[in-house]
């Protein structure tokens, strides 16, 4: 082939991708979540949010490298069946009823209030409904079948996590409270989904006469299309209720802020911990804890009990839909954790935790941040 004609393919092929980048990054651009402005602190810098141990940025090289060397483990013929829990409409005093909705979705019912995290009801954790990734297992609750919800709990405006279809739904349930980490309230009100408060980290938020939720870090990051990395603040939360501290942990890798929530608020009576999408270990693990890493938070934040999720509901990584679980009796073993006090329920499977003794549980409002 004549020099000239392979110098005017490589131009074409040049042409061509270069349209493909800007094509894909227009439309992923309208994706994006608003960028929060505020004063800059610690973990913010006027721009951009941060973790406490910074985090390598990945680009769309790391993502094709990983995309293209994939060793998964099969999803192939994954399809249990929720189990059918009788729905308490509230539960008081010092009750604490839990239900595993799904994923990072779970029912927290204490103090005469019902509490959703990370709700996701839709069929795909993404912006289209006829591609990403889709579920493989269905919500333990319909969505109907639900009882009145007083407030949802955002960790991360990932589609995984932070689900507007499944926000509009609750919106028109009548749900009067979203609490999120700083930045998600402006593409709430940008979808019409109301009662949103922004809650930086450490800040709090009196949601009832003995409850008080305390928005707190996670090593994570945030983004919903391609020009709003980290433009959005990501975090867990602790409520503070009688009988002990509930910490949820949202999305996060291994780092401080599980001895810090510790610190602050004493041994948890119940933990949220995440033990799914951590393969491969060197493109997940800064941001997803392996069932180790969980068991280990387990215990250092001195939990009661700990609940896992954030696994066999969407294919995110490359373990299969049950390794977790075998994995975490594996760590749990070795560690010497009772497995009794780290459960991995159902999906659709509710359970009453107990009470934490009166000699290890920390006063109502004790880790009110100074």
């Amino acid at each position: 082939m004549p020099r000239s004609q392979r110098f005017r393919r490589l131009r074409r092929t040049v042409a061509l991708l270069a349209i493909t980048v800007v094509t894909v990054m227009s439309i992923g651009s309208c994706f994006s979540a608003p960028r929060y402005r505020g004063p800059e602190s610690d973990h913010f810098d006027g721009r951009v949010f941060r973790n406490q141990i910074p985090i390598e940025e990945r680009g769309l090289g790391d993502v094709l490298r990983w995309r293209l060397s994939r060793d998964a483990e099969s999803w192939k013929g994954y399809k249990p069946t929720p189990v059918k829990s009788e729905v308490v409409e509230r539960v008081l005093g010092e009750d604490l009823r839990v239900t595993f909705v799904g994923h990072a979705t779970i029912l927290i019912q204490v103090a005469g209030l019902n509490i959703l995290t990370d709700p996701i009801w839709a069929k795909r954790a993404s912006p289209l409904g006829w591609v990403g990734p889709k579920r493989f297992t269905q919500p333990g609750i319909a969505l109907e079948d639900l009882p009145p919800i007083d407030a949802v709990l955002i960790s991360h405006n990932h589609y995984d996590h932070l689900s507007l279809p499944t926000l509009r739904e609750l919106t028109a349930l009548g749900v009067p409270l979203v609490l999120a980490p700083l930045g998600n309230k402006a593409l709430l009100d940008r979808h019409d989904i109301a009662g949103a408060v922004d809650l930086d980290w450490w800040e709090s938020y009196d949601a009832g006469e003995n409850v008080k939720i305390t928005c707190v870090p996670a090593q994570h990051f945030s983004g919903r299309g391609t020009s709003d990395r980290m433009a959005t603040l990501w975090g867990g939360f602790v409520i503070e209720a009688p009988g002990g501290p509930i910490y949820f942990a949202g999305d996060t890798g291994d780092g401080p802020h599980f001895a810090q929530v510790r610190e602050r608020f004493g041994p948890q009576r119940l933990a949220v911990l995440p033990i799914g999408a951590y393969r491969p270990a060197w493109f997940m693990r800064p941001v997803h804890v392996n069932p180790r890493e969980a068991a280990e938070a387990h215990q250092t934040l001195g939990a009661a009990t700990s609940l896992a999720v954030h696994f066999g509901c969407f294919e995110l990584a490359d373990e299969g839909p049950e390794t977790p679980v075998v994995e975490l009796d594996a760590a749990c073993s070795e560690l010497g954790i009772d497995r009794s006090v780290f459960w991995t329920l159902a999906v659709g499977e509710a359970r009453s935790v107990p009470a934490m003794a009166a000699a290890e549980r920390p006063p109502v409002f004790g880790g009110r941040p100074k």
